[in-house]
């Protein structure tokens, strides 16, 4: 990958999305902190910038170091849970919900909302795509295996009429990191993509993408937690709910001077800043929230179940502490 091209990923993200560890003793006074680098993970990008330069939003609310990891999607930073590597996260439902069922209840917890919509699939115009039946046969890519918008794009076909595997059927659909879904896309070799922002907009601008289906209700980002991060730390999982939708009201509150910000993380963690043009695009298209809606996840764990990912999920009642 190219460095030179805006979010390619950097070493330092490359070596995040990979941390291990065991679980262990653990200093309450550090907080391990996920997020991916996407539009739709705004206060993440916002609070790890204010980090970078030494005024962190979490760490005055919260009187805690902060330790900022990044990830391509969210299985990966669900193994960091699992592993008792990280504490916390912005994370997409559909990993949230199957390391839920995985652990028959007993770890991931939802803390707040963080963002609905921000996700579309984009077709590639060559591909001759103008209704659903057009997708036989063709080539889909989404993040990464048994994330969030791979499994509305298997839901979707299914939905409407396509046989759909894990492993092939109607239609391929192929797990492909963010940064590599744009040159497979203007190779030819994808001939749609379902994903979040701003790599709709990068489609859209740089390949000629068209949008052929835009998600605007999805609960598309969580702030969730492990279960020991609540249960051993309830006060601070109590602060960290309310630091996090006050970051989202001063957001909202201070909508260009976070984009300032939103830019300076991005070229921190990629290399290039985003194009004026690319991120009002993509964050027109995100609307950022502290509300969990149990009706997104409710559809997202029918869905999963519908493609065959979560076979027997726990009643979701433990999933959403009351802090």
């Amino acid at each position: 990958m190219n460095r030179r091209h805006f979010l390619s990923l950097a070493p330092a993200a490359v070596a995040a999305t990979s941390l291990t560890g065991c679980k262990g003793k653990v200093d309450a006074a550090v907080l391990r902190f996920g997020h991916f680098p996407n539009i739709t993970h705004v206060q993440g990008l916002v609070a790890h910038q204010m980090s970078r330069k030494g005024k962190g939003w979490f760490e005055e609310k919260l009187g805690v170091k902060v330790e900022w990891f990044t990830y391509n999607a969210g299985p990966s930073a669900t193994e960091a849970i699992f592993s008792g590597a990280l504490d916390v996260t912005y994370i997409g439902p559909s990993p949230v919900l199957n390391a839920y069922s995985k652990s028959k209840g007993t770890e991931m917890r939802v803390l707040a909302g963080g963002a609905n919509g921000g996700n579309s699939l984009v077709v590639r115009p060559a591909a001759n795509i103008n209704t659903p039946a057009d997708f036989k046969g063709k080539k889909i890519a989404s993040p990464q295996l048994g994330n969030t918008q791979d499994i509305q794009v298997r839901a979707y076909l299914a939905e409407n009429g396509l046989n759909i595997t894990q492993t092939g059927g109607d239609a391929a659909i192929l797990p492909t990191q963010n940064p590599d879904q744009l040159s497979l896309f203007q190779k030819g070799e994808l001939d749609a993509v379902w994903t979040v922002e701003p790599w709709v907009t990068r489609l859209e601008l740089e390949a000629g993408g068209k949008i052929f289906l835009e998600d605007k209700d999805t609960n598309v980002t969580l702030l969730a937690g492990s279960a020991a991060f609540v249960k051993d730390r309830p006060e601070q999982a109590k602060k960290l709910a309310t630091a996090h939708a006050e970051l989202t009201a001063w957001i909202k509150a201070n909508a260009d001077e976070a984009k300032k910000l939103i830019s300076a993380e991005l070229e921190a963690l990629m290399g290039k800043a985003p194009s004026d043009e690319l991120l009002t695009k993509a964050l027109a298209r995100t609307i950022i929230t502290d509300t969990v809606s149990r009706e997104s996840m409710d559809k997202m764990v029918a869905s999963a179940q519908k493609v065959g990912f979560l076979k027997d999920i726990p009643a979701l009642d433990q999933l959403f502490p009351k802090l």
